[in-house]
């Protein structure tokens, strides 16, 4: 866990450790297999990432991005997390459009769901091992959209659900705990004084996925980096 004092600080460290984590897996394999995350706080991160500073340290046509979560609504629309991702970062480097592989699916959001899971099958192997995985959380505890009370949180035999979002966009799409799981690194990044609370929840609290569903990944995946600034960690 590593503390900064802002999230201009915060943002330069992530970015630095998106860079080592994808050269190290571009190295050892070709490619560098990364799902995205949505919320204000990754924003900056990618805006860096596109930046002269940092664009071209990497080899953007071996990075393939998914993303662990996205609000129902085409790529289009300004609450989608992909549509972040671009308007930030995709656009501004030479990243092929093939490598970018967005959840939204016209036809309902649980097709949508069962077409990201062949997708990822198809693009990671039987293993669908990600090399990393971003996430934040929520001042409820929620990460990814799995979001307390859910039954995502709950899903063991499915990789990506349909989800119930409990502010803005409803319908979500998700990767859930097992998926998310598997990722080499799962990098968590989270600022804000409304953080405080659930940080001390997720890593002290008891166990409990239906109050604090982030504890099903903190407490469970194998490599967790965590990122915070000062006012999510005063507690």
């Amino acid at each position: 866990m590593q503390v900064f004092k802002d999230l201009d600080k915060l943002s330069h460290a992530a970015a630095d450790e998106f860079i080592h984590f994808g050269n190290a897996a571009i190295a050892d394999h070709g490619r560098f297999n990364v799902a995205l995350s949505g919320g204000s706080t990754p924003k900056l991160m990618f805006q860096l990432l596109a930046s002269p500073e940092y664009r071209d340290q990497i080899d953007w046509k071996r990075i393939h991005v998914f993303w662990s979560d996205e609000r129902y609504v085409p790529n289009t629309d300004s609450q989608s997390n992909e549509h972040m991702a671009r308007e930030a970062l995709l656009s501004h480097v030479e990243i092929p459009e093939a490598n970018i592989r967005g959840m939204y699916r016209e036809g309902g959001v649980e097709s949508a769901a069962e077409a990201y899971d062949v997708v990822l099958g198809k693009e990671l192997g039987e293993q669908k091992k990600l090399d990393l995985t971003l996430l934040g959380i929520g001042p409820d505890g929620h990460t990814a959209s799995l979001f307390p009370g859910e039954p995502a949180v709950r899903e063991r035999s499915l990789d990506v659900v349909a989800g119930i979002g409990h502010a803005g966009v409803a319908e979500r799409i998700t990767m859930t705990p097992p998926m998310i799981n598997r990722s080499t690194t799962v990098m968590f990044l989270v600022a804000g004084s409304d953080k405080a609370a659930p940080m001390k929840r997720i890593l002290h609290g008891p166990e409990n996925w239906e109050e604090t569903p982030s504890q099903a990944i903190a407490r469970h995946a194998p490599h967790i980096i965590w990122l915070l600034d000062e006012q999510a960690a005063a507690e």
